[in-house]
């Protein structure tokens, strides 16, 4: 098991131009990462082999690895020529995660404004062929593709474990985020243990967490019931973050735990501490 840093922890700071991501790998280790995943955001990989050399070589010399690349993706479209379109843009992503030298690759699915369970039900198989097609090209270079528990839509447990065995291939799997479950108001504890065996890689976030009749104003979004989040330091916030852990550890799960931190607090500050609180939670259990 290795705990590392997902570069979007440091959005802020890159997105700013206070730092590039080969200086955000550069912290991540000084602040005892164990590797990085790559989230271009607020900066692009696309038809930038460069900068993809530069990542890889940097990665060596500070000494961690590269675990994850993560990137946007909608197969949630109206036409059959958009989906192709997006198929084979994503396919160009998994050329990049190859020249990375990754061999786990997240992409997202879908968003839609209806995110009911009959929209979900009504494309769930067009969805799958979709991942499945993704999955099967990214197979020549070994690597395992994933959904994220992520953006509403495909968030609760159930929708995510339907999607992954609805595509059937030993190479797709879930990026199982910790905390976002609770964006769907279901318990995180409980849905983190239903979807364990099917994860690929595993982010640990923390949320604060107030009632939908108690509004906190300015920083917080809401779930899909109305209650209201704000991203916390890991260990801070009011997910039951050591039962997560002690569920990932007793299920015997030995890859990558990925700090993803979304707080208000100082980008840096907020990212070394959750390294800390969950290198110490781990080690307690």
């Amino acid at each position: 098991m290795k705990i590392g840093v997902s570069t979007y922890s440091l959005f802020r700071p890159i997105h700013a131009g206070e730092i590039t991501v080969l200086e955000a790998i550069e912290k991540i280790a000084e602040m005892g990462g164990e590797h990085v995943e790559i989230v271009p955001v607020g900066y692009t990989l696309t038809d930038n082999p460069e900068l993809v050399d530069q990542i890889v070589a940097k990665a060596k010399e500070v000494g961690i690895e590269i675990s994850n690349y993560a990137i946007y993706a909608n197969f949630g479209v109206d036409s059959d020529e958009e989906v192709a379109n997006e198929i084979e843009r994503v396919k160009k992503e998994v050329d990049i995660a190859a020249r990375l030298g990754v061999k786990l690759m997240r992409h997202d699915v879908a968003g839609r404004k209806d995110t009911s369970i009959k929209q979900f039900t009504s494309e769930v198989a067009r969805l799958a062929d979709a991942c499945r097609q993704i999955a099967d090209y990214a197979a020549q270079y070994g690597i395992t593709t994933s959904l994220e528990n992520h953006g509403y839509y495909i968030q609760a447990s159930d929708r995510v474990q339907t999607l992954v065995q609805a595509v059937d291939r030993s190479n797709f799997k879930t990026t199982l985020d910790v905390g976002n479950f609770m964006c769907v108001d279901e318990d995180p504890v409980v849905a983190v243990q239903k979807n364990l065996p099917f994860a690929s890689i595993v982010h640990i976030k923390d949320f604060y967490l107030r009632p939908a009749s108690q509004d906190p104003g300015e920083g917080w979004f809401k779930t899909a019931s109305g209650n209201y989040l704000r991203g916390a330091i890991s260990g801070h916030g009011d997910i039951n973050l050591r039962e997560s852990i002690r569920a990932i550890k007793e299920f015997g799960y030995d890859g990558y735990l990925s700090i993803e931190f979304e707080g208000m607090e100082d980008a840096y500050q907020g990212t070394r501490i959750g390294i800390e609180n969950v290198k110490r939670i781990w080690n307690e259990i």
